[in-house]
């Protein structure tokens, strides 16, 4: 338990019945105790003991009440430390169990990785532990180049191109041959309104031309920039959206600041409109990505992922999830294929019906 170092001294007073034997007790000198017990005096500005001549130390009434206060605080506290410590003995239990793997995975916020993470527990019970921290897409992606986690999620539009936001974006932190590809997703992005959808939005057109009023997501997350691709398609410029430069960290965030009457719309998923009790208008559609180093490939925790990425039962769940379908689920890709942003020409072959060149000299010693 948690303890403060005074109320050992009160308790070991009052069990005594002097400060000499709470002292002893403690195995402290008689100058230690009374000193701090001063101390404390003087800090809170109550007395904490009393003692009449001949009479056995006692409590005052406020260092009863300080006690009774502790007691009141380590019953309520019991429980809660006492599944802490349980929490961290399975926790070390993990690291010493040589079946058990822990991928860390950083990834744009998504409503499916939470549900994979309980499903690969479920499915695997101890055996694959998914270590999720949620951060924007291209943070995702500079954390895996950076080592500080296994696997990294993002998401691009399904008709994603070559000179596209997403290409500026992406291109310069993913590397052919480096990287590996991992399909994870199909998901829906659209507008998430409020119920009925008073204002009739069905495009981000109708978003402008309303002046309805908008909460966006941050720089660097995925969802920010999808919305600027989908601007830019559409030929509708950023500053006619009113409230592009309010943002929130989540989906669920910016549903929460519809239904709360902050805005009438966002750019969001359809789960977390619906989790809301947000109406949901459909925009386009995306695939979400997971990517990790070649290296990694091998390993065994990322093996045990793609295993149960594979399985019909994670696709069957997957499913349930609003606005998501299963896509190459746990398939290594082609990174051209996905992306095709990479556009390596390839050599021309040498004609053989041609004789090559030959040197003026070469010619003379032949008419020789």
């Amino acid at each position: 338990m948690v303890r403060n170092p005074l109320i050992d001294l009160l308790q070991a007073v009052a069990t005594q019945g002097s400060i000499s034997g709470g002292a002893r007790a403690l195995g402290l000198s008689y100058r230690h105790v009374w000193g701090h017990l001063k101390r404390w005096e003087n800090e809170l500005g109550k007395e904490l003991v009393v003692w009449e001549k001949g009479q056995a130390a006692q409590l005052s009434e406020f260092g009863a009440k300080l006690m009774w206060a502790e007691r009141q605080a380590q019953s309520r506290l019991a429980p809660h430390i006492e599944g802490l410590r349980a929490e961290l003995e399975r926790s070390f239990a993990v690291a010493f169990d040589d079946s058990a793997h822990v991928v860390t995975l950083y990834a744009s916020h998504d409503e499916a990785l939470s549900s994979l993470r309980e499903h690969a527990l479920r499915l695997q019970p101890g055996q694959l532990h998914l270590d999720i921290r949620f951060a924007g897409s291209v943070d995702a992606i500079r954390a895996l180049n950076e080592g500080r986690c296994v696997m990294a999620g993002f998401h691009t539009l399904q008709d994603t191109s070559a000179n596209s936001l997403s290409q500026r974006t992406y291109q310069a932190l993913l590397q052919p041959g480096r990287h590996k590809i991992i399909g994870f997703a199909a998901r829906t992005q659209g507008l998430m309104v409020v119920p009925g959808n008073p204002l009739g939005l069905r495009s981000l057109a109708d978003l402008a031309r309303t002046q309805a009023g908008f909460v966006n997501r941050a720089l660097g997350s995925g969802t920010r920039l999808v919305l600027d691709e989908l601007l830019a398609k559409a030929g509708v410029a950023a500053a006619k959206i009113n409230g592009y430069a309010r943002t929130e960290p989540s989906h669920a965030a910016v549903a929460h600041a519809v239904a709360a009457g902050q805005a009438q719309a966002a750019l969001g998923i359809a789960v977390a409109a619906q989790s809301a009790g947000l109406d949901f208008v459909p925009l386009a559609q995306e695939r979400y990505h997971l990517v990790c180093l070649k290296s990694a490939l091998a390993q065994p925790g990322t093996l045990a992922l793609l295993d149960v990425l594979r399985s019909s039962a994670w696709h069957a769940e997957l499913c349930q999830v609003a606005g998501y379908a299963p896509q190459q689920s746990g398939q290594v890709l082609s990174m051209r294929q996905v992306l095709p942003w990479w556009n390596f020409a390839r050599a021309k072959p040498r004609r053989l019906d041609k004789a090559p060149t030959q040197h003026p000299r070469q010619r003379q010693f032949k008419k020789a």
